[in-house]
């Protein structure tokens, strides 16, 4: 027996020594398995003053829930002992007994099964984490499992070397907060709530150990750790660069988007085939395919053909259905586009004689009819203003002829920001004729490809030569971003020259978008930190 109380010490409580299984009863009718533990240390020490005492004072049992067995729970029958402090200068008379990794005050449950809710609950919180955590057999409320994380200590995390510095917003365009990151071990160590120059500047004091900042280009960052760590070599971020290199570009190319019309084939202007007298006359105002039209062309073909065979109209009226009067006006018309009349004729209107100062204003992209009925009012216009809505309108819903569009300036960009290697041939061609018609863009191509081997080489040296053959050029574009490179130089030519990015540190930032969803509306910053900092 002894010997099988001694198995389930080991299997039940392997890395506990100081407990002994006296019992274990399983209730089949409620699932619950019921085991008899006692501690086997002779004494405990005093948690006010750490004195040994071994005089029990008396003892009560306590009822921890313990980790599910085979679907099963399991809740311990733990006899604990209150022992007497022997010091007389102590505060306390008597105190309890805790057993290492079982129990702790007023604990409820043991140590091992208040770290499954609570993992679970750094990964998921609340509701979600709740009905999970029921699932496993550790059964909690959304609020415990929120109290269980807000317990876990504070991680210990050793000062960085070399830290990574960006934002993350808590609500997009409202609030931000500040995460920095170890970027050697690649550990978040630390979230702050604001993104202000003076937060990380007190972030940075407190660890004097910090030798590299890598951060983007945002001037509290900058401020903050030049203030916080004088001592440490601030380094740009080589994309946050080429970003802002992308963007002087897009807008460079779209103030000469006019050179891009050199892409455009010219399109010959249509030529109106002649028509056929016999079957389109001039001044027809339907086309052959019409349905009243062709109906009108057959009944007087047919009309004019009886009457040449030398039939009555009489007759032609009880062979075709028709009354005199019909059969008359098809014989006598000449043709049949002389019987278009009512609502087969165009008919005048008084936007006639202003059609082309309208198509004119409508082909500089004019399109608002009021404004356009302003203007030919002036001009002697008598019609209304819904004359004009309504020629508008035609021309709107009208099919327009396909013709080609140049290249939208970021397409432009992006032929110059690729590897010249990586373009097609169409592609090559396109930006070699862009270049040669426009020079800005071509110096454009040449100080963004010497940019991309500054960057790509490590060549941080030449960036003083860079920023002056850009100042050169009619760019205006480049000349801000010089400006502003000018202004972090230090900073800029480290980014080009250094291994250290903060790559690893806008990883961190997207991670953060989903404890940061999850708890939204629900919990506060503490919480999100631990969560961010644990996980």
């Amino acid at each position: 027996m002894n010997e099988i109380l001694l198995r389930l010490d080991e299997l039940l409580f392997p890395s506990i020594a100081d407990v002994t299984v006296l019992s274990l009863d399983v209730n089949m009718n409620i699932a619950i398995v019921r085991v008899d533990v006692r501690c086997t240390v002779a004494g405990a020490s005093c948690p006010g003053c750490g004195a040994w005492s071994a005089k029990v004072h008396g003892s009560y049992l306590r009822f921890p829930a313990d980790v599910p067995s085979a679907g099963r729970s399991v809740v311990l029958q733990l006899r604990v002992r209150r022992f007497t402090c022997r010091t007389t200068e102590c505060g306390r008379r008597t105190f309890v007994e805790q057993i290492p990794g079982m129990t702790r005050r007023h604990g409820q449950r043991t140590e091992r099964l208040r770290s499954t809710p609570a993992s679970i609950g750094l990964a998921l919180e609340g509701r979600a984490g709740a009905r999970l955590a029921d699932i496993v057999g550790a059964s909690v409320s959304r609020s415990t499992l929120l109290r269980l994380v807000d317990a876990l200590p504070e991680p210990e995390v050793p000062a960085p070397r070399v830290v990574g510095v960006d934002e993350y917003a808590t609500r997009k365009g409202r609030h931000y907060g500040t995460v920095l990151v170890d970027v050697e071990t690649r550990r978040p160590v630390d979230l702050l709530p604001g993104r202000e120059a003076s937060t990380l500047a007190a972030w940075v004091a407190q660890r004097p150990g910090i030798e590299v900042v890598c951060r983007d280009r945002a001037p509290f960052f900058a401020e903050g750790a030049s203030a916080g760590a004088p001592q440490a070599v601030q380094v740009t971020d080589r994309w946050h660069l080429w970003h802002n290199l992308s963007e002087a570009a897009e807008r460079s190319i779209a103030q000469h988007r006019q050179c891009l019309r050199v892409l455009v084939p010219e399109t010959p202007e249509p030529t109106e085939a002649e028509p056929d007298p016999a079957e389109e006359p001039s001044g027809s105002p339907w086309p052959t395919g019409h349905r009243f039209a062709d109906r009108t062309r057959t009944v007087h073909a047919t009309v004019h053909a009886l009457v040449e065979a030398g039939h009555s109209r009489r007759a032609i009226q009880r062979q075709l259905g028709m009354t005199s009067r019909t059969v008359k006006r098809y014989a006598d018309a000449a043709r049949p586009e002389d019987l278009f009349t009512g609502q087969w004729q165009t008919r005048a209107s008084v936007l006639d004689e202003y059609r082309t100062y309208l198509d004119d204003r409508w082909n500089e992209g004019r399109t608002n009819a009021w404004k356009l009925w302003e203007e030919i009012v002036p001009l002697g216009d008598q019609g209304s203003y819904q004359r004009v809505r309504a020629y508008l309108r035609q021309k709107r819903t009208s099919p327009r002829p396909v013709t080609a569009r140049p290249p939208s300036p970021r397409t432009v960009a992006g032929w110059i920001l690729h590897r010249p290697e990586t373009l097609s041939g169409t592609e090559h061609l396109h930006l070699k004729n862009v270049r040669a018609n426009c020079p800005e863009i071509d110096a454009l191509t040449s100080h963004v490809r010497s940019f991309a081997t500054m960057l790509t080489e490590r060549q941080g040296e030449q960036l003083s030569d860079w920023l002056d053959a850009v100042r050169q050029d009619n760019l205006p574009s480049l000349h801000t971003l010089a400006a502003g490179i000018d202004r972090d130089r230090d900073a800029v030519i480290a980014g080009l020259t250094l291994p250290w990015s903060s790559g690893v540190v806008e990883g961190h930032v997207n991670r953060i978008k989903m404890p940061k969803r999850q708890m939204f509306g629900r919990a506060g910053f503490d919480l999100l930190r631990k969560r961010v900092l644990m996980s």
